[in-house]
C-alpha cells in the first residue's frame, strides 16, 4: 500500500471524526439535523477521497480484492451523505431512512477491511521477507 502523505492523512481522521460528531450530534441536539446532515457529507467526502489516494500496486490477488472492497465502504459512506442530505433538506425521491442501510453496508465494509488489510500485508511482508532470506 502506498501510504498517504501527513497532510492527507490528517484529512482523513479529520472526516472520520466528523462523520462520528455528525451521527452523534442530533441524539443531543435535535434541533441540529442540518448541521448534523452537512458535517457528515464534508467527513464522507474527506474519508472518502483520501481513501481512493491510497493506492496499491502490488500483486496480492488478496491485497486488491480487499481494496476494492474499502472503495466501495468509501463509496457507499458518500452515498450515505448524499441520502441524508436529500432526506434532511428534502431533495431527490428517497426521503426515508435509506441512508440507514447504505451507512450499515459502507461500516461493514469498512471496519471488515480495516482489520483485513493490515494483517494481510503483514503476511506479504513476512513472505517477501523470507524469499529475500531477510528473516
Amino acid at each position: 500500500m502506498r501510504p498517504l502523505t501527513p497532510l492527507q492523512n490528517l484529512l482523513l481522521r479529520i472526516g472520520g471524526v466528523l462523520m462520528l460528531v455528525a451521527l452523534v450530534l442530533p441524539i443531543f441536539f435535535p434541533t441540529a439535523t442540518e448541521l448534523s446532515a452537512a458535517a457528515f457529507g464534508l467527513g464522507a467526502l474527506l474519508f472518502g477521497a483520501m481513501q481512493l489516494l491510497a493506492r496499491y500496486d502490488g500483486r496480492n490477488v488478496t491485497l486488491r480484492h480487499l481494496r476494492r472492497q474499502q472503495i466501495a465502504g468509501a463509496l457507499f459512506l458518500i452515498v450515505t451523505a448524499m441520502l441524508l442530505v436529500g432526506k434532511t433538506f428534502r431533495l431527490g425521491p428517497l426521503r426515508g431512512d435509506e441512508w440507514k442501510l447504505a451507512l450499515a453496508v459502507a461500516a461493514v465494509f469498512e471496519v471488515y477491511t480495516a482489520f483485513r488489510i493490515p494483517a494481510e500485508a503483514a503476511k506479504e511482508e513476512k513472505r517477501r521477507a523470507e524469499a529475500t532470506g531477510k528473516c
